[in-house]
């Protein structure tokens, strides 16, 4: 399925980069009111439940962006009102979307243009795409990214960056082996508040940090949704190929689309769900995108009553960094980031953020000499950088960084002890159970990382 043609579109894209502006111009400077087609970034999305959907809606109203080919293995994921899903999502309600964007019917009022797959293998394997987007559940983040990547092509993937340790490992290692653009959906780093937090921090307008409290959701004692039951899987569902590299547990619907994430063999419960967004700021404060902790204990995890989840409900994470700063990563803190220094304090979150000097807050402050990486909208990062082939915001190895400390958490919590780890090695250190358990990928056949 490879063309045979010397120059690709992406080396061309890379190519003309390189000679070209370094930044996008928007197409009204040049006197258009739309990119031509054969101009545009042209994009495949992996994964359209709801994450995806939102992924897809934003990339549609971008001019410089075609969608030209879409996957899921369900074709319609909520087919029944009374579940309380809200819109239905899937690979049918997506072609729609693209369809009422692009406005191209044949002459019997059928959409043509964008191609459907049930296989991501497919997709990534087209040459006349430029880009893939995968918002699949978490144990499916790993593959379907390196199989993009080893097609050449960037990637735009949902946070948490992987299921596992050795996957994110995997992944930023072959982001750089390719030299593809790779944007996390961390997009709390395209935010303002949170540049202005993490730029007052690194500036020590609080002096030295001592102390982080990361504030996430708590987990989940009962079924979220109607159908805690075993059943058939829906029609239009491929759930052998759903649950893929997984162990394939009996189909329920109160632990599918969306609540996927509080099983362990699917999510990583709210902890992995959210920790790379608040510990991803957390890290962009302390200047440890490249970095991490040297110590990591789990304490106070608590479980559901529920058979259907397994991810913990309560839970801290206690880490322990070069300089002597702590962090407690937990629901018990509350939501959001919070550095704490000798001089003062810094907290933000979704549509707050607070400080022990308000002056520090204003935009037109200057902090300091350090500047953050100023990005102001997510998707346009990503599409910028694909042209300049300069890093995003958000890229693989620091977001496998940033939930590292959560990949150790877990460990620590199935041992019961505390794990000393060298951030620099990527090794836990004197306890070779835990490496193990760490380093370990177990893959239902016939699926394998390498």
């Amino acid at each position: 399925m490879h063309s045979q043609t010397p120059i690709t579109r992406r080396r061309f894209l890379q190519s003309s980069a390189a000679l070209a502006a370094p930044a996008i111009v928007p197409s009204s400077v040049l006197g258009r009111s739309r990119t031509a087609p054969s101009n545009r970034v042209t994009i495949g999305v992996i994964g359209l439940g709801g994450m995806g959907t939102g992924n897809l809606k934003n990339f549609l109203v971008k001019d410089l962006a075609q969608v030209v080919a879409l996957c899921d293995v369900h074709d319609l994921h909520y087919r029944d009102k009374e579940w309380g899903q809200g819109p239905a999502v899937g690979l049918d309600p997506a072609k729609q979307l693209v369809a009422a964007r692009y406005g191209k019917k044949n002459r019997s009022g059928i959409f043509q243009g964008c191609d459907t797959y049930t296989d991501f293998r497919e997709l990534c394997a087209r040459d006349d795409i430029d880009a893939v987007v995968v918002a699949t559940p978490d144990h499916w983040h790993a593959l379907c990214t390196l199989e993009a990547l080893r097609h050449g092509k960037d990637v735009y993937c949902e946070k948490p960056l992987t299921h596992l340790f050795a996957e994110g490992q995997a992944v930023y290692r072959e982001v750089a082996k390719q030299k593809a653009v790779f944007q996390t959906g961390s997009q709390q780093r395209s935010e303002i508040r949170f540049r202005i937090a993490a730029e007052a921090v690194r500036n020590d307008l609080i002096g030295k940090v001592h102390t982080v409290e990361v504030g996430l959701p708590g987990g989940h004692h009962t079924p979220q949704t109607p159908g805690a039951a075993p059943v058939d899987p829906p029609e239009g569902l491929d759930y052998e190929f759903w649950c893929g590299p997984s162990e394939k547990l009996p189909y329920i619907f109160a632990r599918h689309h969306r609540n996927w994430r509080w099983h362990y063999s699917y999510g990583g419960g709210q902890l992995m769900d959210w920790i790379g967004h608040h510990n991803d700021i957390a890290h962009w404060g302390l200047g440890m995108d490249e970095s991490g902790p040297e110590e990591v204990e789990a304490v106070g995890f608590t479980y559901p009553e529920t058979d259907i989840y397994n991810a913990a409900v309560d839970y801290e994470v206690r880490c322990k960094y070069a300089g002597g700063v702590t962090t407690s990563i937990s629901n018990k803190n509350t939501t959001g980031t919070k550095w704490i220094g000798e001089n003062g304090w810094v907290y933000v979150n979704r549509g707050e953020i607070d400080a022990s000097s308000r002056e520090w807050l204003q935009e037109k402050f200057d902090r300091g000499p350090v500047k953050a990486y100023v990005s102001l909208d997510h998707r346009d990062n990503f599409l910028e950088c694909m042209r300049t082939r300069k890093p995003c915001i958000a890229p693989a190895e620091t977001a496998h960084r940033s939930i590292t400390p959560g990949h150790l958490g877990l460990i620590s919590r199935q041992l019961g002890r505390k794990l000393k780890w060298n951030p620099k090695r990527e090794t836990i250190l004197k306890d070779p159970e835990a490496e193990k358990l760490l380093k370990t990928v177990r893959y239902r056949k016939p699926w394998r990382i390498a």
